[in-house]
C-alpha cells in the first residue's frame, strides 16, 4: 500500500509537471532549467566558440524560443533557451576576458583616477580594495571604467586608513591580468576574476605619490560609515557578527570564526540571506499598508494591497542594493516582485515557476553568476524544498506547534540532505554538525539576532544614537548562543575533508538524494546509498607497493613538493609566506593535501630556510601534525631533526636517501639544501631545493651515479646560477620539473638554463605555467598529468596568453 501510493505520488508529480508544461511555458520552471543546463554547459567548455557561431545560436534559439511551442515544432522552444543560454553566457564570457589588461600593459606604470568600489579589507600591513578607473579620454583606452582588484602594502595603517568605500584617488599602479594557482583542491581565482569582471589585478607602487581626489560617497560609503558606527558602539567582540548579519560586511571575521562557521555548516546564515531581505520586504508592506490604512484618502489613487506590494517590492530591492546585490538576495527580490505582480495582476503563480523566473531573470542579467557557489546553494536549496515539501509544512498542514516543528525539521533534513553533494564539490568538505548546530541557530539568529540588528540599522538611518540599544540587544543575544555553536564546531567529527572526486560523482550523489527523499515505501533505497561512494570515497589514485607519486604544488614563486608511497606521505618545503599576507602553507599546500586525500604526513623536509621553501610550514603543521620536521643544521627554521648525507631509509618498497649537505658543513643557506633522492625499482627522482653550481659539480664529483634520475626537481627555480652543464648532463633527466611564480621579478626560469635541459633531453615543465605537476614512477614508467591540460577552462590565463604549459616537449611520456 505504501509502495502504491509513493508510485502514486511520483506519477502525479511527474504528470503534473508534464501537464503545466506541455507548451513549455517562456517564463516557467522548465525553461528556466533549460537556461540554467544552455549557460552551464558554455562555461564547461575548454574554450569558447567563435562569436559567429554565438550570434547564430541567439537567432536560431531566440527563434524556437519565441514560436516554437505548437505544431511540428513543438517541444523546440526548451532546445531553443538551451542555445540562447549557451550564446548569451559565451558572449558574456568573450566580452569580460576582452576586457582584461591586455598583454602590452603588463607590468608597466600606470597612473589611473577613479572611485573604490565595496569596502576595503583592512589588514596590518596591507590593504585590498576594488577599484573603477574613470572613463574619461585621460585614462588608458582599454582600461576606462574598468574594474581593478588592488592592494597597497605599508607597515604603517595610518595612510592605508583613508582608503574608504565611495572616495575617489589617483594612484601609481602596476597592474597584470588575473592570474592565480592551480591546484588539487584550491580555489581558481581566474574563474572569480571573470565571475566579478575583473579586469586586472595590482599594487599601489609608490604610496607616498597617491592623492585622495574626494571623500566617500554613494552606497558603499554608507555602508562602511554604519558598519563602523555598529563597531564603535557596541564594545563586545560579537559585534563583527552583528556587522556581518545587519550589512553583510564580514570583514572583522578572521579565520577561526570561519573555520568554525563552515565545520558547523553556518556559513549560509553569516552573510545577507534570504531571509533577511524577507523581513524587511514584509516590514515595509507593513509599513506601507498602515500609511494607507491612517490615509484612507490614498486608496482613490492606489488600492491598499497594491501599496503593500509595492512596499514590499521598494524595500526588498533598497535592501539588497544596501547589501552588496549578493545572488541570495537578488533571488528574492524577484521572487517577492514576481508574488506581487501576480497578486496586481490577480493571477495564480506556482512558488516552483515563481522561482525559474527568478533564476531566468538573474541569468539575463548575469549569465556568468553560475561560476559562484552562491547561486547553486541559493536555488538548489529552495528547488529540494519545492520538490520535497510540497503543501503546508511537507505533512498534510494543520496549525499548532507541532506542525510547525514537523515542517521546520523537515526542511532541515532535506537542506542537509539535498545540499550535501554541492556542498562537497565546492569546498571539499562535508559538515556533519551542520543539521544540529542549524537547529539551533537557524531559528534564534533568524527571529531574534536578524531582527534586532536590521532594526538597529533602521533607527540609526532615522535618528543617529537611535540604533546602538539594538546592536547590543542583538549581539547579546548572538553571545547567548554562540559558545554553544564553537564546542559544536571545534568536536573533532565536526567536518570532514574529502579528496576531489571524479566528474560522475556528483550526477551520482544528487540522483541517490532525489530518491532518498521520494515518499516513504519506494523500493532501493538501501541500494541508492551505494551511489554516494564516489563522491564520498573517491579514488585516491595512490601509487602501487614499490612505486611512488610526486606532487609539484604551484605555489607561486617557492617550492612544495608531496611525495607519496602505499602508505606513507613526505612533504619537501611548504612554500613561501608573508607575516599577515598571503601565506602559501594555507591557500595552496593545505587545499592541495585535502584534495589529493593525505589524512597525514610522515616526515617534513624543510630544504633551507628561505622563506619561498619554509614559510608555510607553521600553516601546515597547525593542520595536519607532522611527527617529524628535517632541516639542515643551523637553519633558522625549527626542525626535530638535522637532514644530512648518508641518511636513508624505506617506505612501501621505496628507497629515500640524503645526498647532501655533509656532516659538519656550516649552514650556507642556498648551498646547504637538502637534497633527496628517491629510488623505485625502474626508476628514481631528485629534489635538489635551492642549490647552485658549487654544489652541483660537488655532488657531481662525488656522488656521480647518485645524480642520474628520471625526474629532477630544478635547482633554485631554474636561476642562473645554477643547472650546472655538467650535473645537467650527469642526471640523464626526462622530466626537469621548475616551480616558480608567474612573471615573478627574478625571471625564472631563465631561458639559457631551460635551453640547457632541453638540449639534454628533458621534459621541462613550469609550474607557473602547467600548474600542479603530479608525476608517477612505477612499473609503467613515468607519468605526468598537468593540472591545467588536464582539466582546461575556457578562461585560463596561460591559454589565452597563448603560453604553451611545457617549455619543450619529451613524446614518450605518458600523460593519464
Amino acid at each position: 500500500m505504501a509502495a502504491h501510493f509513493s508510485l502514486a505520488w511520483f506519477h502525479q508529480r511527474a504528470s503534473g509537471v508534464h501537464v503545466a508544461h506541455a507548451g513549455a511555458a517562456l517564463f516557467g520552471s522548465l525553461c528556466a532549467a533549460s537556461l540554467l543546463a544552455g549557460v552551464s554547459l558554455c562555461l564547461l567548455l575548454p574554450g569558447l566558440p567563435p562569436r559567429g557561431v554565438l550570434w547564430c545560436c541567439v537567432l536560431v534559439g531566440g527563434g524556437l524560443a519565441w514560436r516554437a511551442n505548437a505544431g511540428p515544432l513543438r517541444g523546440g522552444r526548451v532546445l531553443g533557451v538551451l542555445l540562447l543560454g549557451m550564446a548569451l553566457a559565451g558572449l558574456q564570457a568573450a566580452h569580460a576576458l576582452q576586457a582584461q589588461l591586455p598583454v602590452a600593459l603588463q607590468g608597466q606604470s600606470l597612473i589611473l583616477r577613479g572611485q573604490i568600489v565595496e569596502l576595503p579589507v583592512h589588514e596590518v600591513r596591507r590593504t585590498s580594495f576594488e577599484f573603477v578607473v574613470d572613463t574619461d579620454i585621460s585614462q588608458p583606452a582599454s582600461l576606462r571604467g574598468q574594474r581593478l582588484r588592488l592592494a597597497w602594502y605599508d607597515d604603517d595603517p595610518r595612510p592605508r586608513a583613508r582608503l574608504q568605500a565611495g572616495s575617489r584617488w589617483e594612484f601609481p599602479l602596476k597592474l597584470r591580468a588575473p592570474r592565480g594557482l592551480r591546484n588539487p583542491g584550491g580555489s581558481d581565482a581566474e574563474k572569480y576574476a571573470l565571475a566579478a569582471r575583473i579586469s586586472a589585478t595590482g599594487f599601489v607602487q609608490k604610496p607616498l605619490r597617491a592623492r585622495r581626489l574626494a571623500g566617500p560617497s554613494g552606497i558603499d560609503a554608507w555602508r562602511e560609515a554604519m558598519s563602523a558606527r555598529i563597531a564603535s558602539t557596541t564594545p563586545v567582540a560579537s559585534s563583527r557578527f552583528v556587522q556581518a548579519l545587519a550589512l553583510g560586511d564580514t570583514r572583522a571575521l578572521d579565520d577561526t570564526d570561519w573555520a568554525r562557521l563552515r565545520a558547523a555548516g553556518l556559513t549560509h546564515l553569516i552573510a545577507i540571506s534570504g531571509f533577511h531581505v524577507g523581513l524587511v520586504a514584509g516590514f515595509c508592506a507593513l509599513l506601507a499598508g498602515g500609511l494607507w490604512w491612517l490615509l484612507p484618502a490614498l486608496c482613490r489613487w492606489l488600492p491598499r494591497p497594491f501599496a503593500a506590494g509595492g512596499g514590499a517590492v521598494l524595500g526588498a530591492f533598497g535592501y539588497a542594493l544596501l547589501t552588496g546585490m549578493a545572488v541570495p538576495t537578488m533571488r528574492t527580490v524577484v521572487m517577492i516582485a514576481v508574488l506581487v505582480l501576480a497578486r496586481c495582476l490577480r493571477r495564480r503563480q506556482r512558488i516552483a515557476d515563481t522561482l525559474g523566473l527568478g533564476c531566468i531573470v538573474l541569468l539575463l542579467l548575469d549569465p556568468l553568476a553560475v561560476l559562484g557557489a552562491g547561486f547553486w546553494l541559493s536555488f538548489a536549496g529552495v528547488a529540494w524544498l519545492l520538490w520535497c515539501l510540497p503543501g503546508d509544512a511537507g505533512e498534510g498542514g494543520g496549525k499548532g506547534i507541532m506542525p510547525i516543528l514537523r515542517g521546520f525539521f523537515a526542511a532541515q533534513a532535506v537542506a542537509s540532505l539535498g545540499l550535501l553533494p554541492l556542498t562537497v564539490v565546492l569546498f571539499g568538505q562535508a559538515s556533519f554538525a551542520g543539521p544540529l548546530a542549524n537547529l539551533a541557530a537557524v531559528p534564534w539568529w533568524s527571529l531574534v539576532v536578524v531582527p534586532l540588528s536590521l532594526l538597529g540599522v533602521l533607527a540609526e538611518t532615522l535618528h543617529a544614537g537611535a540604533g546602538p540599544w539594538c546592536w547590543q540587544a542583538a549581539a547579546w543575544c548572538f553571545d547567548l548562543l554562540w559558545p554553544v555553536l564553537t564546542r559544536i564546531a571545534d568536536s573533532p567529527l565536526a567536518m570532514l575533508w574529502l579528496p576531489e572526486a571524479r566528474w560522475f560523482a556528483l550526477p551520482l550523489a544528487l540522483l541517490s538524494a532525489f530518491w532518498l527523499l521520494l515518499p516513504r515505501g519506494l523500493p532501493g533505497k538501501p541500494l541508492v546509498l551505494l551511489l554516494w561512494l564516489p563522491l564520498l570515497l573517491p579514488a585516491r589514485e595512490l601509487p602501487a607497493v614499490g612505486a611512488v607519486e610526486l606532487t609539484v604544488i604551484d605555489v607561486g614563486q617557492g617550492l612544495s613538493v608531496l611525495v607519496r608511497t602505499a602508505h606513507h606521505s613526505l612533504l619537501y618545503d611548504m612554500g613561501p609566506a608573508v607575516a599577515d599576507g598571503y601565506d602559501a602553507g594555507e591557500r595552496a599546500v593545505i587545499p592541495a593535501l585535502h584534495g589529493l586525500g593525505v589524512r597525514h604526513l610522515d616526515l617534513a623536509m624543510v630544504s633551507h630556510g628561505d622563506n619561498d621553501h619554509a614559510g608555510g610550514l607553521q600553516a601546515v603543521a597547525s593542520v595536519f601534525p607532522i611527527p617529524q620536521v628535517w632541516v639542515p643544521a643551523g637553519s633558522p627554521t625549527h626542525g626535530t631533526a638535522r637532514c644530512v648525507a648518508g641518511q636513508q631509509w624505506q617506505w612501501d618498497g621505496v628507497r629515500f636517501r640524503v645526498l647532501h649537505p655533509a656532516e659538519g658543513m656550516p649552514y650556507l643557506d642556498n648551498e646547504s639544501s637538502c637534497v633527496l633522492r628517491i629510488e623505485t625499482a625502474t626508476d628514481s627522482a631528485l629534489l635538489a631545493g635551492d642549490i647552485g653550481q658549487y654544489v652541483e659539480r660537488k655532488l657531481l664529483a662525488e656522488q656521480p651515479a647518485s645524480l642520474r634520475n628520471a625526474v629532477v626537481i630544478v635547482p633554485h627555480h631554474g636561476s642562473a646560477g645554477s643547472s650546472d652543464p655538467g650535473f645537467v648532463s650527469a642526471t640523464g633527466a626526462r622530466l626537469a620539473l621548475v616551480s616558480s611564480g608567474a612573471d615573478n621579478r627574478f625571471r625564472h626560469p631563465r631561458e639559457a638554463v631551460v635551453r640547457r635541459w632541453c638540449a639534454a633531453g628533458a621534459e621541462v615543465l613550469d609550474t607557473s605555467r602547467s600548474g600542479a605537476l603530479q608525476v608517477w614512477i612505477g612499473r609503467q614508467g613515468l607519468q605526468l598529468r598537468e593540472r591545467r591540460s588536464d582539466q582546461p577552462r575556457l578562461w585560463d590565463a596561460v591559454q589565452r596568453r597563448g603560453q604553451a604549459a611545457g617549455l619543450c616537449y619529451a613524446p614518450e611520456i605518458l600523460r593519464p
